[in-house]
Parts: C-alpha cells; structure tokens; sequence
C-alpha cells in the first residue's frame, strides 16, 4: 500500500496545481485574452495624437473592429507620433491606401478613437506590422486652432457674436423666465405636435429643405461673395436695429394699455352678434331670391324713367349755368348815373336793388280809391334826348338784339357803363352779324314720364309691399321659434 501511494501525486501539489490551473481559467476568461491567437497589428504615423491612450477603440464605420496598443514618439522625427494597433479578423483586411483619423468620442464615454477607412477594394493589403504613413493619416481640429487660424476682425467679429448670442439666450428667457419659458415649451410642444399629425407635409418640408440647400451649395461661389455685403449690411443696420430695441418699451406700454380694450372685444363681439345674424338672414336665399324679384321689376321702370329724364335734366343744366354765368353776376353789377341832381344819389347801386324799387311804388298806388273802386295815377313824360344806354330810334317798342344761337350761359353781360348818347345815333338792326340760330333743344315728352311714375306706382309699390309682408311673417315666426 505505501509503495503505491508514493508512486501518485500528493493532495498538496494536486491543490497547487488546481489553483493555477483555474486562475489561468479566470485570467484569461475575463481579460478575453487568446494566448494562442496570433492578431494582426499594424501602425500608423499621426502629427498629433491629441492625448490617445492605449486600449482606445478602433472602429471601422462606427464599430469596433480592434484597439490601441501603444502610443510613441517617432524616433527620427519630430512633432509626430506613431500608434500601434491591433485589429480583429473582422475588420480585415487592411489595405496600403488605408486613410485613419483620431476623433473625439461622445460625452460620456470621453478620450479619442480611432476612425479607420480599410482602403479601395483593389488595393494592395497591407503586410501584418505595416505601417501607413503620415500622409493618409488626421487628428482632429482642436478650437484653440481654429481660433488661432482666424484673423484679428474676424475674432473681434466672433466675440460681438458671442456677445449678443449671450444677450439673444438670455432675452429667451423672458421677463419671468419660471413662466415665460415653461410658455415657450408648450408653444413649441403644441407646434410639434401640429407637424407630427401631418407627416406627409412634414416629409415634403424636408425635401423642399434639401432641394434648397442644394441650390445654396451649387452656388457657393455667389453665396461667399455676398457674405461680405451682409457684414457691411448688417453694420450699416445696427443703428436701425437699436432704433427698433429703442421702440419695443413703447411698443410694450401700448400692448400693455391695448390689453383692456382686447379683453372688452368679447362684449363687443356678443353685441354685434344679433347684427351678424339678422345679416347672414337678409344674405339668405329667400332674401335674395325677393330681393332679386323686386329689382327685376324695378329697374327696367327706373331705366325708362332715366331715359325720359334725360332731355329735362339738360334743360335744368343748362338753366342752373345760365343762372350761375348771367343772371347772378347781372344782379350784382352797379348801374352808373353821371347825372347831376337829385338822380346823382342813385348812382353806383346794384341792378338787385334798383328792381326792387318799383314793387313799392305799384302797391303804393293801388291803395287810392274813391266811391266808384280803386284807381291809379299815371302820367306821360316825353323820352329823354339822351339816355345811358341810349334807346333804339323806335322809342322802345323793338327789342334790343339777341343771340339765339349763342347759349345763355355763354352770353355776354349788358354793359351798364355803355355810352349815351341821342336817339337818332343808335341804328336799327334786324339780326346780328354772323349768327346762326341753332335749333331749340328737344322737349322731353311728359306723357313718357307720367307713364313710368304710373308703372312704378302701380306694378312696383304692390310687389315692394307683399315682399315686406313676407318679411314680416318670417320675422314673426323666427321670433316664435326662438322665443324671443
């Protein structure tokens, strides 16, 4: 028995090699490392590796493909960094042409990854411990760089940029900003929800957005020349700009004093409301329907009337200008009297007075009577040898010429500072030179007119009145309906 047992294995080397054995097993179990495998690792020469750590991923169209080994200086350079790194079989192979660039990952998981872009199906693959150059190699643009590469305008630019971006986020806030920007959210939720029910438009939108972001890119070289006119717009505008940022208290103070009178519009609106629907009533089809029936009654009797009023009202225009261009400036003019005595007073008054003095006289007169009835006094004097203006050779029973074919309102006025002079001096005429007598205006027919008043009155006035009856009892019945 005891030379058996010391041939086998002792309790104690068996435990030890258990514990090795399992920790082994649990090594490589977590760590997923194949001690076995032989991974293919290859290197590539970066200008700046902007802090990379080894055991950074390496992703191949977003998915992780391999990782960093090491990051190190080169040693026969300067400014450069070669990293080496190990790619699973999965992201091979690895052509000559491949293109990397070290980019940032997102916020939570932070450091840098790096982009790997295979090469060309057609290219030439890349030997195991390869190396790509510098050349097919990029590291990320850091903003202090890009602030470095901008002039001096352009940073001055930047920072009046930044200035009033600061101002425009903090106005977005509001003068209350714990209610002013919870209002502004449930806008934004409500418009967001408006765009969702229609996705139709909402995709449209998208692709009109698209076709003009096209065109804006097909005419790149338009679109950065009119960027310097924009910046000498928008300084030349700033003055207008703070105009305008001058104006919005003043515009505030008036929405302000402006809101009781909008809060007071409902009661209007109630108002107006027994307005709006006794209009929409008179717009109905029945209304208009009556209403059409009574013009088409009325207006052919309204045509004719206008038609036979025609001929009166330019006899009524031609009377109104004559009465205008003759007969008032007549009215007014002074009559002269260059004689001497007690005539002498009498000169210088208007023809509106003189022609009133003789109504006086006559009525004066008649009041004389006697037994018998009344009588009047009348005497005869001799004419004058000279008078202003003198009268025709007839004694005054022939009228002084005329012009009849002239219109009354074209007539000369009488001139009233007319020469005297004897009787015999003033010739008789029997027409006046050169006039041509026009025919008289027509005479508009009365029994026209008469008979579109009678048509009126007795085909018109019946219809309006049985048309208002009918009003009346839709009216009535409206009022029943609705309790009113």
């Amino acid at each position: 028995m005891s030379r058996a047992r010391s041939n086998g294995m002792s309790p104690f080397r068996a435990g030890v090699l258990a514990l090795v054995v399992l920790g082994l097993l649990t090594y490589f179990g977590f760590s997923k490392t194949n001690p076995f495998a032989n991974p293919y690792e290859f290197k590539a020469v970066f200008n700046d590796v902007n802090n990379l750590k080894p055991k950074s991923p390496v992703r191949i169209a977003g998915v992780d493909v391999g990782k960093v080994l090491k990051v190190e200086p080169v040693e026969s350079g300067k400014g450069a960094a070669e990293v080496t790194m190990q790619v699973d079989d999965k992201g091979l192979p690895i052509k000559k042409d491949a293109e990397l660039k070290i980019r940032p990952r997102i916020f939570l998981e932070g450091n840098f990854f790096v982009d790997l872009e295979p090469g060309s199906p057609s290219g030439e693959e890349l030997d195991d411990g390869g190396v790509i150059p510098v050349t097919q190699t990029a590291s990320p643009v850091q903003f202090g760089d890009l602030l470095t590469a901008l002039q001096r305008d352009t940073r001055s630019d930047l920072q009046t940029s930044y200035r009033y971006g600061s101002l425009a986020n903090d106005a977005t806030l509001g003068q209350d900003p714990d209610r002013d920007l919870q209002r502004v959210l449930k806008g934004q939720q409500r418009t967001f929800a408006a765009l969702v029910k229609d996705e139709s438009a909402l995709k449209d939108l998208v692709t009109n957005f698209n076709v003009t972001a096209g065109a804006f890119a097909r005419e790149d070289v338009a679109l950065a020349e009119s960027v310097p006119a924009l910046r000498d717009t928008l300084r030349i505008g700033q003055p207008a700009l703070g105009s305008l940022n001058a104006a919005l208290p003043s515009l505030r103070a008036f929405a302000h004093d402006a809101l009781p009178g909008v809060k007071s519009s409902d009661e209007t609106l109630a108002a107006s409301l027994p307005f709006i629907t006794q209009a929409r009533l008179l717009m109905s089809e029945d209304e208009l329907r009556g209403t059409a029936r009574v013009l088409r009654q009325t207006i052919p009797a309204m045509v004719r009337f206008n038609k036979t009023s025609v001929p009166f009202l330019r006899e009524t225009r031609a009377l109104s200008a004559c009465t205008n261009n003759v007969l008032l400036p007549f009215m007014d003019l002074e009559i002269p009297n260059p004689e001497t005595g007690n005539e002498a007073e009498n000169s210088g008054q208007k023809v509106r007075n003189q022609l009133q003095r003789g109504m006086p006289g006559l009525s004066g007169e008649s009041r004389l009577s006697d037994g018998n009835n009344q009588y009047f006094h009348a005497g005869a004097t001799p004419p004058g040898n000279r008078v202003r203006p003198g009268p025709p050779p007839d004694g005054g029973s022939m009228p002084l010429p005329h012009r009849p074919d002239v219109p009354c309102e074209e007539q000369e006025l009488p001139n009233l500072h007319a020469p005297g002079g004897p009787i015999e001096a003033f010739p008789i005429l029997e027409q006046s030179p050169g006039s041509v007598v026009k025919p008289p205006a027509p005479v508009p027919d009365p029994g026209g007119l008469i008979a579109a008043a009678n048509d009126y009155v007795n085909n018109v006035l019946p219809l309006v009145a049985k048309q208002n009856a009918a009003y009346d009892r839709r009216e009535a019945r409206l009022a029943k309906e609705t309790g009113r």
